[in-house]
C-alpha cells in the first residue's frame, strides 16, 4: 500500500510538471522579422533625429505661445540627442531583446509620429469655463 502511494504521489507530480515543460516556443520568423524592424527603427531614427528640433520648437511653441518659442529650441537639442542615441543604440543591439521584447526606446517609435494636437485649443478651455462658472457644472 505504501508503494502504491508513493507511485501515485510521483504519478501527480509528474503528470502536474510535464505541461510546464511543454509551452510552445516563438517561431523564428517572428524573432527575426522583430530584429529586423528594430534594426530599421534604429537606423531611421539615427538618420532622422535631427527633425526633432523643429518638432520641439513647432509643438512647444503651439502648446505654451510665445514661452514655447524659447523653450522650444533648448527641448529640440535634448530630444535630437535622445533620438540619436536610441537609433544608435537600438542599431548596434538589434540582436538583442531589450527593452522589453525588441519594444522601442523611445516614444513615438519614429519622429514623424506624435504631431496630434496634445492640449486643446485655450479659446475652447476659457470657452467652456466661462460656460462653467454660469451654469455652475461641468459640460464636456
Amino acid at each position: 500500500m505504501r508503494t502504491f502511494i508513493a507511485f501515485l504521489t510521483l504519478l501527480i507530480v509528474v503528470g502536474s510538471i510535464i505541461p510546464a515543460f511543454s509551452q510552445e516556443t516563438e517561431r523564428s520568423e517572428v524573432v527575426v522579422e522583430r530584429m529586423s524592424y528594430k534594426l530599421a527603427r534604429g537606423v531611421t531614427n539615427a538618420a532622422t533625429c535631427i527633425v526633432e528640433f523643429p518638432k520641439q520648437i513647432y509643438l512647444t511653441g503651439r502648446g505654451r505661445g510665445a514661452v514655447g518659442f524659447a523653450i522650444g529650441p533648448l527641448k529640440g537639442i535634448g530630444m535630437t540627442l535622445y533620438r540619436a542615441f536610441a537609433g544608435v543604440t537600438e542599431t548596434v543591439l538589434f540582436l538583442v531583446p531589450q527593452p522589453g521584447y525588441y519594444d522601442p526606446m523611445i516614444n513615438p517609435d519614429f519622429v514623424w509620429k506624435g504631431w496630434e494636437d496634445i492640449r486643446s485649443d485655450p479659446s475652447q478651455s476659457k470657452e467652456s469655463e466661462a460656460k462653467e462658472v454660469s451654469d455652475g457644472s461641468k459640460e464636456k
